[in-house]
């Protein structure tokens, strides 16, 4: 599944996943973002694996924050904005 959204003022967010047994899987979160540190994506794809394909974007919102913690920072993108790329990717699923 993939899905993409520009965040008002900001970057493109693109979400690519699958979904296994009602849970996210395989997710890849990209665009033209920038994030200090470079590890923080990486932070930001596994926090999103294995959430139930059912959470909705506070959820998915918070579980992203609370992983991130306060030694990341976002230029052109929120964690808000992630959740509403991946809602955009499920969406998508037949």
């Amino acid at each position: 599944m993939h899905g993409e959204y520009k965040m008002p003022g900001g970057k493109l967010i693109v979400a690519d996943l699958v979904v296994r047994d009602g849970r996210l899987a395989g997710v890849s979160i990209s665009g033209d973002f920038f994030l200090e540190p470079d590890t923080a994506l990486g932070i930001i794809d596994r926090a999103l694996e294995g959430l139930p394909a059912s959470a909705d974007k506070e959820k998915m919102t918070a579980a992203l924050n609370e992983a991130l913690g306060e030694g990341v920072s976002m230029f052109g993108i929120s964690t808000e904005a992630v959740a509403v790329a991946v809602e955009r990717a499920l969406e998508d699923r037949s």
